[in-house]
Parts: structure tokens; C-alpha cells; sequence
């Protein structure tokens, strides 16, 4: 049903841009995936959530992470289901880490630091990290992702030390630190993907 919806989108954009060539139509086709797949892993998301009981957690940790979860990017996983399942692990891996872990103020002031540290240093290496399907070609847009990364990083970890509640202060420590995880070279190998930007710049390097 995806498929059948995002060829025909395609197919349109196509007819109304003439100078798509097969390469570039099979990188919208496999955006359009990621768009339209979306919508039903994220009600699937709230759904089993709400079954749960962690629907409000999880809907908060959603909206927290998205602004840097949106510029920084990620390894996406090569089915709907993996996607789904990876999706919800994790989503409520960080619910629950939030809820039962309790650190102490000065030990929390430390990882903290560790992890902004971590951080910037991964961002540096890999933000926005695209996939081969969806590449953020564009030194602009691949600067300009950077650069909200980077903000929004730093904004989370600000707001983890500050807010008092710490359920709240550990989704946005715990959240900030697994999106991180999600962009490095190790998780990208370890779920068979590639950085679209080095993919394609490889590619053209080839062809010179």
C-alpha cells in the first residue's frame, strides 16, 4: 500500500518535473517512503503506548526529541516492521530508563558533561547523518542541519540540568544521548546502512 501510493506520488512529480532522471525519481520514491511510512508507526507508536500506559512519557519524549532528532538524522532500519520495532524500543527504552534511574545531582552534572562532550564530537563527525536512500546532498542544507544540531544538543542537556522533575530531566538526558548514538559510524555499521552523502560524493568522485 506504501509502495503503491509513494510510486504513483513519484510518477507525478515526474510528469510535472521533466528533468527527474531514474536516479534522482528513486531517491524521492525512497523519501516518500520515509514520509508516508511515518504516519502509521507513529500512531502504531502511540497506540502500544497508550496499551502500556506510558502514552503521555512517550508522547512528551516524542516531541522533546524531534527538533533534534529532525536536524541530526539517523539509521533507519531496511523494513516497516524492523522500523516499527525499532521505533518503539526506542521510544520507550528511554520512558522506562527515566522513570527507574535516579542519579545523584553531582553524578548527573558529570554525564552530562560527558555526553555534551560526546556529543559536539559526534555532530562534528556525522551530522546530519543522511542514509543512501535520502542523502542531504547540499553543503548549505548539510551545514545548516549541523549547526541546529549542535543548538538543540546543547538546549536539551541545558534543560535536563535545570528542570527539577527527574523523570523529565532523564528523557531529555537519556533521549539526547541515544539519538546521538543512532547517528555514529558503529550503529550505521551495525545496521547495515551507509552515509547517503559519502555514498553519492564517492559516486561522483568515480565518475570525474
Amino acid at each position: 500500500m506504501i509502495d503503491n501510493i509513494c510510486t504513483f506520488l513519484t510518477n507525478r512529480i515526474r510528469k510535472e518535473m521533466p528533468e527527474v532522471d531514474d536516479e534522482r525519481a528513486e531517491v524521492i520514491f525512497y523519501g516518500l517512503q520515509n514520509i508516508v511510512g511515518e504516519i502509521p508507526k507513529i500512531f502504531l507508536l502511540f497506540g502500544i503506548a497508550y496499551l502500556v500506559g506510558i502514552l503521555k512519557e512517550t508522547f512528551i519524549t516524542f516531541l522533546i526529541l524531534l527538533p533534534y532528532r529532525s536536524a541530526s538524522g539517523g539509521f533507519h532500519l531496511k523494513t516497516h516492521l524492523g522500523c516499527i520495532l525499532g521505533t518503539c524500543t526506542f521510544y520507550f527504552g528511554i520512558v522506562f530508563l527515566s522513570k527507574y534511574v535516579v542519579l545523584g545531582q553531582i553524578v548527573k552534572y558529570i554525564f552530562t558533561l560527558i555526553v555534551w562532550l560526546f556529543g559536539m564530537i559526534m555532530i562534528k563527525k556525522y551530522a546530519p547523518a543522511d542514509t543512501e536512500n535520502v542523502p542531504i546532498l547540499a553543503k548549505s542544507d548539510r551545514k545548516k542541519k549541523q549547526m541546529l544540531s549542535y543548538i538543540f544538543f546543547t538546549i536539551g542537556l541545558v534543560l535536563a540540568i535545570l528542570i527539577k522533575d527527574n523523570m523529565f530531566s532523564n528523557m531529555l538526558l537519556f533521549g539526547n544521548l541515544i539519538q546521538t548514538l543512532t547517528i555514529t559510524k558503529l550503529a550505521y555499521k551495525l545496521t547495515k546502512n551507509k552515509y547517503g552523502y559519502e555514498v553519492y560524493q564517492d559516486a561522483s568522485v568515480q565518475n570525474v
